[in-house]
């Protein structure tokens, strides 16, 4: 059995360290002072992991080095991969912020222990869009919550994701952390102990230690089954009008914010049938189309807005939804034009399927 955590540990450790016991081997994230963004050295601290290192690849591709964000992309795309097909059961100790390339490494995971969580998907904020298999594991939520958490980057807090199907068990972090013994947790101790790979008995462990929440069941989401970004966002202009629902006014405010281009590629990307290979290997060409820049300049002109000169005014192009053509998308999900490159090579593993349940 494996652990995904995050924790402070003494003394600083530049890659990411691993703890073992008979049983279980514990891999910790970092990275703290850049919450824990993914990068071929790894750091500790509040956030399990905020995503991938956008402005180190960023600095990369403004330097003519497009393969080097490219091959890095590579590699995490197949570390997800391998986690969601990994024949042993791994557990993901949510604590803190999860988004983007975080929620690639413990969405796939068999097991994933909500806490004190701040969960998001705000690629579009950034000329991105929601990937390392997102397209999947959105897929898989009732309704059409996937649309609305990729489309609209909104948050979860660690009882949202049990109730959508996110996480698989939610644990109160007074419960879990303990500062007597190494900050180590009484549920990370329980978990190192178990003698077995049996999923049934690891999920009775958690189980022991897991919070019960109350629901409230929410239908908003339906909104978002319009068949494109447009009418999902006239859906939602229309109804603002008849009430005051700050959800609503957040995800307009949302939309109109993030690039058109990455809003109407992500909805392509959900709208297809895919098993998680397919979405890895799609999300690889897109991302290399972005970083190469042959197609616009929206991931380079996000990152400026949000993350350099920090204005928070992005000047997308194309700068509404009613100017990107489907045909346009379409050039996002089409090979590469460079002769060094090749679509996204994943080994044969069996695909273990993971059951997402919904719990509204």
């Amino acid at each position: 059995m494996s652990l995904f955590l995050n924790r402070s540990l003494k003394p600083y450790i530049f890659l990411c360290p691993f703890e073992e016991s008979s049983y279980a081997r514990k891999m910790i994230l970092n990275r703290p002072h850049k919450l824990n963004d993914l990068t071929y050295e790894m750091g500790k601290g509040k956030a399990f992991c905020a995503g991938g290192d956008v402005v180190g690849m960023l600095l990369s591709v403004i330097n003519g080095h497009w393969s080097f964000g490219a091959r890095f992309y590579k590699k995490q795309l197949t570390l997800d991969y391998l986690i969601a097909t990994s024949t042993k059961p791994l557990v993901s100790l949510i604590n803190g912020i999860v988004m983007g390339g975080g929620a690639g490494l413990s969405m796939n995971s068999m097991f994933e222990l909500s806490l004190r969580t701040v969960f998001a998907m705000p690629e579009g904020q950034m000329g991105l869009f929601p990937d390392v298999g997102a397209s999947y594991f959105l897929s898989r939520l009732s309704g059409s919550f996937g649309e609305y958490l990729g489309l609209t980057g909104a948050r979860l807090d660690g009882s949202e994701m049990l109730a959508c199907g996110l996480a698989t068990h939610f644990v109160l972090s007074k419960v879990l952390f303990s500062e007597i013994i190494l900050r180590s947790s009484l549920l990370e101790n329980a978990l190192s102990e178990v003698a077995s790979s049996d999923a049934l008995t690891i999920s009775r462990v958690i189980s022991g230690f897991s919070s019960k929440i109350s629901l409230k069941k929410d239908n908003h989401q339906q909104m978002f089954l319009k068949g494109t970004v447009e009418e999902i966002l006239s859906t939602l202009e229309n109804e603002v009008v008849n009430g005051d629902n700050k959800w609503i006014v957040y995800a307009i405010s949302s939309m109109k914010s993030a690039s058109p281009t990455s809003l109407k590629i992500f909805l392509k990307l959900r709208r297809r049938t895919k098993e998680l290979k397919d979405c890895l290997i799609q999300d690889y060409t897109i991302v290399c189309h972005l970083i190469r820049r042959t197609l616009n300049l929206d991931f380079v002109e996000g990152s400026r807005a949000k993350l350099f000169e920090k204005d928070k005014q992005p000047k997308w192009e194309p700068s509404k939804l009613e100017l990107v053509s489907d045909e346009m998308v379409d050039q996002y999900f089409q090979k590469v034009d460079d002769a060094d490159w090749e679509y996204l090579q994943l080994p044969e593993r069996a695909n273990i399927a993971k059951i997402w349940q919904s719990k509204l």
